[in-house]
C-alpha cells in the first residue's frame, strides 16, 4: 500500500516511482555495489536494495542532507511510500550515508542513461536539452591561456 499525497510533490514522486518500477535491472546494478564480502548472521536487518536506491534519489531530488532525509523518511508518508521502507525500519543519518555512498559513479552513470530513455519513450522528455544551474564568481585565478598559470602549477 503506497500513499502519495495529493500534492504536486506527491504526484512527482509517484511518477518517478512508476519510472523506477519499469526498470528493475537498475536494482541489480545497485545490489552489486552494496554486496559485502562478509555478512554477519546476527544484528539488525539492513535496508533493502530498492530502498537504498530510492532514498538516494530522494536525497538528490529534494537536495537535502542525510540528517534532513532521515527526518523526512520518519515524518512524511509520501517519502516513506516512495522509499518503500519496511514498516519496522526507519533509517538513521549514518545508515543512509553509509549505504547511499556505496553506490558507485559507474552505477549512477548507467542509471542516468537508462531513465532518460524511459522518459523519452513516455513522451515526458525529449532528451535534447540539458539545463544546468551554476554560479560563477570572480576570483584571482589567471586565465587558462596565461603562461603564468602553467608556472603557478609547477611552482605550487
Amino acid at each position: 500500500f503506497h500513499f502519495f499525497a495529493a500534492h504536486e510533490i506527491g504526484r512527482e514522486l509517484q511518477a518517478v516511482s512508476n519510472g523506477l518500477d519499469s526498470h528493475p535491472e537498475i536494482l541489480e546494478l545497485v545490489a552489486a555495489d552494496l554486496q559485502e564480502v562478509k555478512v554477519n548472521d546476527c544484528g539488525r536487518k539492513g535496508l533493502p536494495v530498492e530502498s537504498v536506491l530510492r532514498c538516494a534519489i530522494l536525497k538528490q531530488y529534494r537536495q537535502v542532507s542525510y540528517e534532513e532525509l532521515a527526518f523526512y523518511l520518519l515524518d512524511s508518508h509520501s517519502f516513506q511510500a516512495f522509499a518503500r521502507l519496511p514498516l519496522e525500519i526507519i533509517p538513521k543519518k549514518a545508515v543512509l550515508q553509509r549505504t547511499i555512498s556505496r553506490i558507485s559513479d559507474v552505477t549512477w552513470e548507467k542509471i542516468n542513461q537508462a531513465l532518460p530513455g524511459h522518459a523519452k519513450a513516455a513522451g515526458v522528455e525529449r532528451g535534447q536539452v540539458i539545463r544546468l544551474d551554476s554560479t560563477a564568481t570572480d576570483s584571482n585565478i589567471h586565465e587558462p591561456s596565461d603562461s603564468s598559470l602553467l608556472w603557478d602549477g609547477v611552482r605550487v
